[in-house]
């Protein structure tokens, strides 16, 4: 048994995100499938982290146990033949050998996750941003998204009934900038809670529209409730960028 990562990103358009689960597409279980039915016999993947529903990945890891010869699974051919049997909206770039006892989820030591926006109606970016063409105040935007390294306990943006063992995390930036007609945002921590991204984007959005300010955004961190932050944004402008080990 020989384990190996693999480095691939989606399109989360149609899956109901990245954890395999009944009556439900997902990214795990259509890329085991495509493994499954290269290798002959059924193999699970591992993945460092889960995205929701509709949420992309441009950079994902994954890891795989095989008793498959390194020869047949390191070859350009297999990763060529892996691609072909995968649908259009998942891709796979490498797979490479690696120790053991290393794993995708647990070693992964930082996650970075960008959203983006459009501030015009472009429908080009139907599907991968979310379309606010009102005005926003990105300077408030950005005071609130970097007072967050301040802060451990980010319960306040944690979906509710999820099965979070703690809501800490250690935040290692959180930035805005403008490129033309886009906003992006990019988020790194050493891990994140479930709808933690969506939910912190919603609230700063609040932030740009006047609805909170800065100092009323730490106020929402520092309640450590829900119901204080604002709603999610929506799942179509965001993407897992990196994981690093």
């Amino acid at each position: 048994m020989a384990r190996y990562f693999i480095e691939l990103s989606y399109n989360g358009a149609a899956y109901n995100g990245w954890q395999r689960q009944p009556n439900a597409p997902s990214v795990q279980e259509t890329l085991e499938e495509g493994l499954s039915r290269l290798l002959g016999a059924p193999h699970e993947v591992v993945g460092a982290g889960r995205t929701d529903a509709g949420v992309h990945a441009a950079f994902a890891v994954a890891h795989l146990d095989t008793e498959a010869e390194p020869e047949l699974v390191l070859r350009a051919e297999f990763l060529y033949h892996l691609n072909c049997v995968l649908p259009k909206d998942i891709g796979v770039r490498k797979i490479y050998a690696v120790a053991d006892d290393k794993h995708a989820r647990f070693d992964a030591r930082r996650r970075e996750y960008k959203y983006y926006i459009t501030t015009v109606k472009d429908p080009f970016a139907v599907g991968t941003c979310w379309q606010i063409t009102q005005p926003l105040n990105l300077d408030a935007m950005q005071t609130a998204a970097v007072a967050m390294l301040r802060y451990e306990d980010f319960a306040s943006f944690a979906k509710l009934h999820s099965d979070n063992k703690t809501t800490r995390c250690t935040v290692f930036g959180a930035n805005w900038q403008a490129e033309g007609d886009r906003l992006i945002f990019t988020i790194a921590a050493d891990r994140f809670l479930r709808g933690m991204v969506r939910a912190v984007v919603g609230t700063l959005v609040d932030v740009g529209r006047g609805k909170l300010t800065p100092a009323q955004f730490c106020a929402v961190i520092e309640s450590r409730a829900r119901a204080e932050a604002s709603a999610q944004a929506p799942a179509c402008g965001l993407f897992l960028t990196d994981v690093q080990y």
